[in-house]
């Protein structure tokens, strides 16, 4: 992989991680447009590592609250939060990559995203912070969540509509949907290790140490700026724009899978 492959990799893995337009849809559709792959699971786990760090800088204040403090209800709704996800990853992830992991219905699930995302522009917000939320939101949350393993299903999306239909506010919202970020981000990066422990993931060729580098501060640098954007927008109620974006581009991709066959094969 050249130097700016992995930057590219790593500012679409940044970028498109905490923006409500799916990461894992944009890798495809990269992918398929020039022909650039993730030489080793190894630099995928490191993108990964690279957002977690974006969130631990954006919101340190919030984790080193639940450090000191672990017993208490944000922990508890981040859990419940948590569970639903794992579970669907578990019970549902291989048949979701059969299914759709060739990028077939990549199309139609951006066009799924951009209308939850113009349901959630169309909510003013409620009242409800953090910690008013019931364990039943945060489940409702979590299963959302899990939801968005399918490609092109925003994570970020599906979770920060999920809260406003609940009734949080925008602010808390968005804090929610980040801080519930890491154990799944986390728990991708595990599903990632066990595969390639297994021999489910072939390892392909060593990157090198600069490509590697570049990836990861491309990422992690793309990704703070990401959460900072995300947050304004979500305050100001800016969504529509994100809804468009992803609409027009489901529907470019479906036009294309259907009569082009020049990104979608």
């Amino acid at each position: 992989m050249e130097i700016i492959e992995a930057i590219v990799l790593g500012l679409i893995q940044g970028l498109t991680e905490f923006l409500p337009v799916s990461s894992s849809g944009h890798l495809v559709l990269f992918q398929n447009l020039f022909g650039i792959h993730e030489a080793t699971q190894a630099f995928s786990i490191l993108l990964h590592v690279a957002t977690l760090i974006a969130v631990f800088i954006y919101y340190w204040k919030d984790i080193w609250e639940l450090i000191c403090h672990p017993f208490q209800r944000t922990t508890a709704l981040l859990i419940a939060a948590t569970i639903p996800t794992v579970v669907i990853a578990l019970l549902f992830n291989d048949t979701f990559n059969s299914i759709f992991g060739t990028g077939k219905f990549i199309g139609f699930n951006f066009i799924l995203t951009s209308l939850i995302l113009l349901y959630a522009d169309s909510r003013t917000g409620g009242k409800k912070k953090i910690r008013n939320m019931s364990i039943f939101d945060s489940l409702i949350v979590g299963t959302m969540q899990g939801v968005a393993i399918l490609p092109a299903v925003s994570r970020s999306g599906m979770t920060i509509s999920t809260c406003l239909a609940r009734g949080m506010d925008r602010e808390n919202a968005a804090r929610f949907s980040f801080l519930l970020s890491i154990p799944a981000i986390l728990g991708g990066m595990v599903l990632t290790i066990k595969d390639m422990l297994t021999g489910e993931v072939v390892l392909t060729e060593a990157l090198g140490t600069v490509p590697m580098i570049a990836g990861f501060i491309a990422a992690s640098v793309s990704g703070y700026f990401a959460i900072r954007f995300m947050v304004n927008i979500i305050k100001n109620g800016k969504l529509k724009w994100f809804s468009l974006y992803v609409f027009i581009l489901g529907t470019v991709l479906i036009v294309d899978q259907f009569f082009l066959h020049m990104i979608v094969k």
